[in-house]
């Protein structure tokens, strides 16, 4: 009696334990679950290519800026140099302004390339 009550009571605990693994996997290939499985596999590889991406221009920028230094200590681009003493008057003058004649104190313009 009992051996009939220990292979029985194994046979329902082995059934149960199928019937979840196999309900499980079922759940598992459901489009639903697939399409979310699918989602959060593309989210993780954007982050991931997104952060070498960041990475990699950082440190592009890093060897550029280090290169540019070199350039400029070679071709000696780093020494200040000297300035122009400030012009006293303006090198070039407008002396051809359009002529405006006031009429009855409204400003009338003859340059005609103004916006009308």
């Amino acid at each position: 009696m009992f051996r009939r009550t220990f292979w029985f009571s194994t046979g329902v605990a082995a059934g149960v334990w199928a019937t979840t693994k196999v309900n499980r996997k079922l759940k598992q290939l459901t489009p639903e679950h697939l399409a979310v499985t699918a989602t959060n596999k593309a989210l993780d590889a954007g982050h991931r290519l997104k952060d070498r991406a960041v990475g990699f221009a950082l440190d592009v920028r890093d060897n550029m800026a280090r290169r540019e230094a070199e350039l400029e200590d070679a071709l000696g681009l780093n020494a200040d140099p000297e300035l122009p003493a400030p012009r006293r008057h303006a090198a070039i003058e407008n002396r051809n302004k359009p002529k405006t004649y006031v009429i009855d104190s409204t400003t009338y313009s003859y340059n005609r390339n103004e916006d009308h």
